[in-house]
């Protein structure tokens, strides 16, 4: 399981991008910049649309935060593939195909007895270090506006109260 302020699991493992295409994505080719690294349980169920398109429509955010977003469920690159095409329609984003469970058990977020991950979130620094993580029950769904949120605050590298937002004033230190 990993642990604030320690190495993310480095993965390789197959993702459908942009335009349906298929292309092997690796933590690595993103050292240097900020990722927020989500999981969620499968394709076509009820849940995750909302979460997978709400990522989506806050992607112009990310991108001038500067971070990368990638998803990632159990599902085959085909399956996410054919879910963008049917109902999410374009993402802008890689979601990664965890057909081993390797990278849903190494970020700990694997229900060994469902065989599906749970709602993880992690935001990885430009070393490649954990630097938020946050797990939800199946049954609940994030919202990506508090990912930018907390996003932004690790970025400023100050003392960000509870329910700060860009541009609010910072704590002060005693």
């Amino acid at each position: 399981m990993p642990v604030i302020g320690q190495p993310a699991p480095q993965f390789t493992c197959p993702a459908v991008v942009d335009g349906g295409e298929f292309k092997d994505i690796s933590l690595a080719d993103y050292k240097g910049k900020w990722v927020v690294l989500f999981f969620y349980p499968l394709d076509f169920t009820f849940v995750c649309p909302t979460e997978i398109t709400q990522f989506r429509d806050a992607l112009k955010t990310f991108k001038e935060a500067k971070a990368e977003v990638l998803g990632c469920s159990i599902d085959s690159v085909h399956s996410h593939r054919r879910w963008i095409k049917d109902d999410l329609k374009d993402l802008g984003y890689p979601l990664l195909g965890d057909v081993t469970k390797r990278v849903s058990r190494d970020y700990g977020v694997l229900l060994e007895d469902k065989g599906i991950a749970t709602r993880g979130t992690f935001i990885i620094d430009p070393e490649q270090k954990i630097q938020y993580m946050g797990i939800h029950n199946l049954n609940v769904g994030r919202d990506a506006m508090e990912i930018v949120r907390v996003l932004s605050a690790l970025q400023s590298g100050e003392l960000c109260g509870a329910g700060w937002k860009p541009g609010a004033q910072f704590v002060k230190a005693k």
